[in-house]
């Protein structure tokens, strides 16, 4: 009789704080109708080559990666998942900016205002 192994399900790539799915909760609570989550992407840009880009989602690509979240689906672009594993995502708050934060593990450098970054 042969045994049947299961494997065990793998780590999300990113890791949200209470805060970030907080504001998930909050987006997707005044999202436009068709939104069916909020989707996380790298795409190229700025002085370094990468930006972090969040926004609404209509329907996942077939390779992005879905993260349930209680306030909604959370979606990571395919594509970006490489440059992301390992990476912790937060929402700050101060008394002058509000913004998602990345503590990213795998950029090996980022241009002076913090809006790029390189792996």
């Amino acid at each position: 009789m042969s045994e049947v192994k299961t494997r065990r399900p793998l780590p999300a790539a990113v890791i949200l704080t209470p805060s970030a799915e907080a504001r998930i909760a909050e987006l997707m609570a005044k999202a436009p109708q068709d939104a069916i989550g909020v989707k996380l992407s790298t795409p190229r840009r700025g002085c370094s080559g990468l930006a972090y880009s969040v926004d609404y989602v209509t329907q996942p690509d077939k390779f992005d990666e879905h993260i349930a979240t209680p306030g909604g689906s959370f979606y990571i672009d395919g594509g970006s998942v490489l440059y992301l594993v390992g990476s912790t995502m937060d929402w700050v708050e101060d008394e002058f900016a509000a913004g998602f934060t990345f503590n990213n593990p795998n950029a090996k450098g980022a241009c002076g205002c913090g809006e790029s970054f390189m792996v």
